[in-house]
């Protein structure tokens, strides 16, 4: 493992701690900040939030780009957009961030988890119609859970890591069982499959810019439509359901202080400027992983799949058995390389355990066997 660690050291040409996935601002970030700041439009309103929604809607290919305050905000309204309610269901994967699950949650509607492709990590096609075909039934248009009698509402399917999940054929079976299709590109910003942005095949799509994202503005999210009432509804959602008005206060439904910052869209506009450098700083960074391990026979590393274009937001690589990924995992973090595993399965942890599932074969045993390696954009 001592070879593992020299090569990612000699690769990002420090000794020094390295971690998993730092930011970088090397462009106008600093530039925009003052100007957001002495233009004293330093809230929810200001050219930076409009610059930003048109200049992000046109990167990814959407009709409409909505920000919010980070990208659980921006699903969590993305679901209610899509008529989630409570004791509806809605159908995801287990291998997943919890926010994922968070924002199905805030609907007051409960989580199915169905398995994952073991070459994508993200939600299997084939597992999705199994398990339609198997449990479910449509009654007047409603896609039903004969097991709960609930009514599945919506489906989300999550770009573990950048790599693109089947989306297309997810939104073919979802359109068949009427169910709308929400998709969790948190971490895809930048990926493709067949050409096509991720977040655009759903009715709806989530980005995220947390601190460890591929752009960020320390937090910040963004919704992306083509539907223009949706768009309209969710800026309305977002900014506390506030009726247009020079000085009254009227609110017509409850809403939500989602909307991002001018100050972070500031900075995301700044990275947005960037973002094909690091793009490609980051593909050039999976060539030379890809290269390296490719004589190490009990560790795959997980290039993209077919008919896609990952962004590679985190690297991954894949261990034979788990006591070698807990060995890795061990070794690496007392040297100085920051690794983590993938992520505890949803439906293992506490609030979800009684939540229904398929199965989930190849989840568990990508669970027992990802782990992240160093991602950073190198300067």
């Amino acid at each position: 493992m001592q070879k593992i660690i020299d090569f990612i050291q000699y690769t990002f040409n420090t000794k020094e701690f390295i971690p998993l996935h730092e930011p970088r601002f090397l462009g106008n970030e600093k530039k925009y900040l003052n100007e957001c700041i002495d233009s004293t439009f330093v809230s929810s309103v200001g050219k930076y939030v409009d610059t930003f929604e048109s200049e992000f809607a046109k990167f990814v290919g959407s009709k409409y780009a909505i920000a919010t305050v980070n990208g659980t905000a921006a699903l969590h309204i993305a679901l209610l957009l899509a008529n989630v309610t409570k004791e509806d269901e809605v159908i995801t994967q287990p291998l997943t961030f919890i926010a994922t699950c968070n924002a199905i949650s805030y609907c007051g509607a409960e989580p199915v988890f169905i398995d994952v492709d073991l070459d994508t990590m993200g939600m299997s096609p084939e597992s999705l119609k199994n398990f339609l075909e198997e449990h479910c039934e449509l009654k007047d248009n409603r896609c039903i859970n004969k097991t709960t009698q609930k009514v599945i509402k919506a489906c989300v399917p999550m770009h573990t890591f950048g790599h693109a999940c089947r989306i297309s054929e997810i939104q073919e079976i979802c359109e068949q069982w009427f169910i709308n299709l929400v998709e969790d590109s948190a971490e895809s910003l930048g990926s493709y499959y067949k050409g096509q942005h991720t977040g655009t095949f759903g009715k709806l799509g989530a980005f995220s810019f947390n601190g460890n994202k591929i752009i960020t503005s320390g937090g910040g999210g963004v919704i992306v439509t083509d539907d223009e009432v949706l768009a309209k509804r969710a800026k309305h959602l977002t900014t506390t359901a506030k009726i247009p008005h020079p000085f009254e206060y009227v609110h017509d439904e409850i809403g939500y202080n989602y909307r991002m910052p001018n100050l972070n869209a500031a900075l995301l506009v700044a990275q947005l400027e960037q973002l094909e450098k690091f793009l490609e700083s980051k593909k050039k960074l999976a060539s030379i992983y890809a290269e390296f391990f490719s004589s190490k026979n009990s560790i795959k590393f997980i290039s993209e799949p077919v008919d896609s274009s990952s962004n590679y937001w985190l690297q991954a690589v894949m261990m034979s058995t788990k006591e070698e990924r807990d060995s890795f995992l061990e070794f690496t973090n007392n040297n100085s390389v920051m690794t983590r595993p993938i992520w505890k399965l949803m439906n293992e942890l506490q609030m979800f355990q009684s939540c229904q599932t398929d199965g989930l074969k190849n989840a568990k045993f990508l669970e027992e066997r990802i782990v992240n390696i160093p991602s950073s954009v190198r300067i």
